[in-house]
């Protein structure tokens, strides 16, 4: 049996930054990581923009040259998942049913794509977007001739989606369930300028709309069929409705967890000695007063890997990063920081049809996150203004005259 004294269950940004964070820290024991992939750690967010549209070689995208691990002497077992935890005896099943101890275990696995549950779903020519593989099917299928694509949901992948699909000479189609296009990320002023956007750029939206089936021709995807019985011609379908945290053998082992697995303020879970971060950890976020939220951002997952890090070399510093987003869509670049959950008042910067502007978003008269639309200093100044949590006069606000840093 395999043995390591900090096992990383993940290959993704957070898996990595933990490994990366436990050699900063002066860990000087063994690391192993363990990966479903064939590939070395990289970056998933070009994967929908860059990588897809062709702008940018897989090569360019790993998060650190392949020979860096190695030479940090951290062990890489790729092609391989964790189907079970053994919390008692510190070990760990594998999917070719060896075990592997570990003095701590690091689970950084994320989450698998949400997928359709109707009819037809399983038909060539539907797609998530959520590693390497994925994006290559797309690629083969629009070398080989796909020009009519329809994107199921109007989150940030969909949406980059659609914009790269679109660039790419694409007839493309949105279906997005919700009355509007990130619904669950942003106000209702953002939502509608990217789907005016998506409009101008000759993409159709269409909201309030439920894929009913995946029509096929016994083989690959031809439509996709709506609730009401209209079909949107499809020779691509690309299914961005969210992740499922997978936390299975987690929860199995007997974690605690709901939607993903608790962890604390030192990304700890309730199980001695192995700890959970990214996508698939659920937490009590000060920035979401104090609600237990999982964050899906390249940001998070890097933060609570050096929290983890951090803790496991003797050094335990509370999780308390400000979350931040971004999303690049044609020429536009949205960069958020804070959380706009619960907000109760927006303010304005900037107009929208200059295409730079930024949305402020308030509750009980405190600035709580920034919606930055090729604004790129209000999103660095803001970032202060959301940590001192200020109540800044309304009209200084708006005035784009006005830094946000004077209103500190």
């Amino acid at each position: 049996m395999d043995h390591a004294d900090i096992v990383i269950v993940g290959t993704g940004h957070g898996g990595a930054q933990a490994a990366i964070a436990l050699r900063q820290h002066g860990f000087t024991g063994s690391i192993a990581m363990i990966g479903r992939e064939s590939e070395p750690p990289y970056e998933r967010p070009p994967l929908s923009k860059e990588y897809l549209a062709g702008e940018k070689p897989f090569e360019r995208i790993y998060l650190r040259p392949p020979q860096f691990w190695a030479d940090k002497d951290i062990a890489l077992r790729l092609r391989t998942s964790v189907v079970a935890v053994d919390p008692q005896m510190h070990e760990i099943v594998l999917s070719d049913e060896s075990r592997m101890g570990y003095g701590k275990l690091i689970w950084a696995a994320g989450g698998d794509p949400r997928r359709l549950s109707c009819p037809g779903a399983d038909l060539a020519g539907v797609h998530s977007v959520r590693n390497k593989a994925d994006v290559d099917r797309m690629i083969a299928e629009l070398e080989a001739g796909a020009k009519r694509a329809v994107v199921v949901g109007g989150g940030y992948i969909g949406l980059e989606a659609a914009a790269v699909l679109r660039k790419l000479g694409c007839e493309v189609t949105v279906v997005e369930a919700l009355p509007r296009v990130l619904a669950r990320v942003a106000g209702e002023e953002l939502s509608r300028f990217y789907e005016d956007e998506h409009r101008q750029q000759g993409v159709e939206v269409l909201l309030d709309a439920t894929v009913d089936r995946i029509e096929g021709d016994g083989r690959k995807v031809t439509g996709v069929g709506l609730e009401g019985g209209a079909v949107v011609p499809a020779d691509l379908v690309v299914v961005g409705i969210g992740i499922v945290p997978s936390v299975g053998p987690l929860i199995g082992a007997g974690a605690a967890g709901a939607n993903g697995v608790d962890v604390d303020e030192f990304c700890r879970t309730s199980i001695d000695d192995i700890y959970a971060i990214g996508d698939c950890a659920a937490h009590a976020n000060a920035w979401a007063g104090g609600a237990v939220i999982r964050l899906e951002s390249v940001q998070n997952a890097n933060d609570m890997a050096n929290t983890a890090a951090k803790s496991i070399c003797g050094d335990p510093q509370p999780y308390k990063a400000v979350p931040w987003f971004w999303s690049n869509q044609y020429d536009l670049r949205l960069q958020t920081v804070g959380l706009s959950l619960d907000h109760d008042e927006t303010v304005l910067r900037g107009d929208p049809g200059e295409r730079k502007f930024s949305i402020v978003y308030l509750k009980e008269g405190r600035v709580i996150a920034l919606d930055c639309v090729n604004a790129t200093k209000d999103y660095a100044q803001g970032r202060r203004v959301v940590e001192a949590g200020i109540k800044p006069d309304r009209e200084a606000l708006a005035d784009t005259e006005i830094s946000l840093k004077a209103l500190l």
